[in-house]
């Protein structure tokens, strides 16, 4: 078996069917490749989109079905079953083109060792897909970033996996990036082996998940500083004098009750105006830093 395609979900069962298809949808052998889906405790429909999909997969195709335990432990629930040679991982709300694996494969072919980094193109629907085409606008910077990224799997295994203590939202592949790159794993980018990451259009209903997610990446972005004590964590997570410095003075002159003014009723159901997009990213970054405070306080 030369690739798994790994994802875990939670309560995205109107999305699954579609990627989960894509997956099944490769220009490789049937037999060159596999599936392994870590369900992680889904209380919506995930359980019949998956049966559905199991009467259709085209490769071989393993699912997990687990308690909810957080992204690092179904991770490594999903690499623990794998067996391709390459282990590719994606997201629950990533799309794979047809040539996603040929291309990953086709990366490790010419450079055995390293970690494959393919490119994404953002979408607010699977209905409506932009050209396939990736641009430099679209690049991450992530080393080791889980939408879209292969590895050769005993070079996963051989750390361990993921960092099972981030239970909570965010870096546990930050973590993972920065121990391969440690390690002296190098990584290379395909803008071929490519996928479409859904991003809709926030809605007023989200924004209080958007700051409570916010809230818990910052107190694991102090968890990471914690294990890895390196200028890489501190510009990844913002977590420096000076961008902490900025925060603070925001927080002190009001500003998150500007911003929150600025979104008017959220009681009511709708997609946010550019205007109120931009008042709530500022309230997420507000919450952000001033959750890594708290947390800070809390573990000196």
């Amino acid at each position: 078996m030369r690739a798994t395609i790994q994802l875990c979900t939670y309560n995205r069962a109107a999305l699954l069917e579609r990627v989960l298809d894509a997956c099944f949808e490769q220009t490789v052998p049937a037999g060159a490749y596999e599936v392994v889906l870590v369900n992680d405790g889904s209380t919506d429909a995930t359980l019949e989109v998956v049966a559905r999909a199991q009467t259709r997969a085209t490769c071989p195709f393993t699912v997990v079905n687990q308690a909810n335990a957080g992204l690092a432990k179904s991770r490594n629930a999903g690499i623990a079953l794998a067996i391709g040679e390459r282990i590719a991982f994606i997201d629950d709300d990533v799309l794979p083109l047809p040539t996603f694996v040929e291309e990953h494969l086709r990366s490790h072919e010419r450079s055995p060792l390293a970690i494959v980094r393919g490119a994404a193109v953002n979408t607010e629907s699977f209905d409506d897909l932009p050209p396939p085409v990736w641009s430099p606008k679209q690049y991450s910077g992530n080393f080791f970033w889980t939408t879209n990224v292969s590895v050769p799997l005993g070079t996963i295994r051989a750390i361990g996996g993921f960092n099972e203590s981030f239970a909570e939202y965010g870096w546990e592949d930050i973590d993972v990036g920065l121990r391969l790159r440690f390690g002296g794993v190098k990584a290379v980018f395909n803008k071929d082996a490519l996928v479409y990451h859904y991003k809709p259009r926030l809605r007023s209903g989200n924004v209080e998940r958007m700051l409570s997610q916010s809230r818990a990446q910052a107190r694991t972005a102090v968890r990471l500083a914690g294990i890895h004590p390196h200028w890489r964590t501190y510009l990844a997570t913002g977590d420096n004098p000076v961008t902490r410095a900025v925060h603070r003075w925001s927080r002190g002159v009001g500003m998150a009750r500007r911003y929150r003014a600025m979104l008017g009723d959220l009681s009511v159901d709708r997609p946010l105006s550019n205007k109120e997009l931009w008042a709530s990213r500022q309230l997420a970054a507000d919450a952000y830093f001033g959750e890594l405070e708290r947390a800070h306080r809390a573990n000196p």
